[in-house]
């Protein structure tokens, strides 16, 4: 089916569909030689895994700028995310959110955490899968930074903070299935609704920071942000 014939399966500047580092990776990979749940699995788990969860100098970027960064957050991975989909002929749309900002306690820290506005711009990607759509929010978080987490809070059932808001931090539900996964559900404050592409969803909505605060976050404390990041992934307390 043509892009022009399947909104949600269309490229768009975010969604870079056809980028020549987009290609190679699929192609690499072999995704569209798999079935449909199996190709939703393998890029799932190459966004959850292999781009480690971290902060990048902003939200609207390009899913090829996100796949070189080698990190992302919950909106930057799923650009990516929904840029693979399509990439593999997977429709794909995007669910944009406020989450509210304890959630974040913890992975941000200091300067960079008094910045932050009280509400997030936050995201998930949702997937057509037989004639069902699915939510996929459990890729943010990369398996050893959340095996971080759980073995630093062993008891903890319901929790909010360092990137995670779920009801049992043991065992989150973050794993392809064919059901609905999420790491940050329990944190949400507003709901946006839905969007063909985060393109539609910035051009209305705008991102998190602007101006002077942008630029300190782009050239200072993002880099602070992913250096405690990496410690909490190392264990380092």
């Amino acid at each position: 089916m043509s892009d022009a014939m399947h909104p949600l399966l269309a490229a768009t500047p975010l969604l870079d569909v056809h980028h020549p580092d987009i290609e190679s990776l699929v192609a690499r990979r072999g995704w569209r030689t798999l079935s449909p749940y199996d190709r939703i699995g393998a890029v799932y788990d190459f966004v959850r895994n292999e781009i480690a969860f971290g902060y990048n100098e902003g939200d609207e970027l390009p899913a090829s700028t996100v796949l070189a960064d080698g990190i992302g957050q919950c909106n930057t991975k799923s650009t990516l995310l929904m840029a693979l989909l399509r990439a593999v002929g997977i429709p794909s749309r995007f669910h944009g959110f406020t989450i509210d900002k304890p959630l974040q306690k913890g992975a941000i820290t200091g300067l960079a955490y008094a910045l932050a506005p009280q509400r997030i711009i936050h995201s998930w990607v949702e997937v057509s899968l037989e004639s069902r759509w699915i939510a996929l929010e459990g890729f943010i978080l990369d398996a050893p930074y959340l095996a971080s987490l759980q073995r630093r809070f062993p008891q903890a059932r319901r929790f909010c903070g360092y990137g995670a808001a779920t009801r049992d931090l043991s065992a989150p539900g973050v794993e392809w299935r064919g059901q609905d996964t999420y790491i940050q559900k329990e944190g949400i404050a507003d709901d946006f609704g839905l969007f063909d592409s985060p393109d539609a969803f910035y051009a209305r909505h705008g991102s998190n920071l602007s101006g002077l605060k942008r630029w300190l976050y782009e050239r200072v404390i993002r880099h602070r942000m992913n250096r405690n990041v990496a410690r909490i992934r190392a264990a380092k307390w």
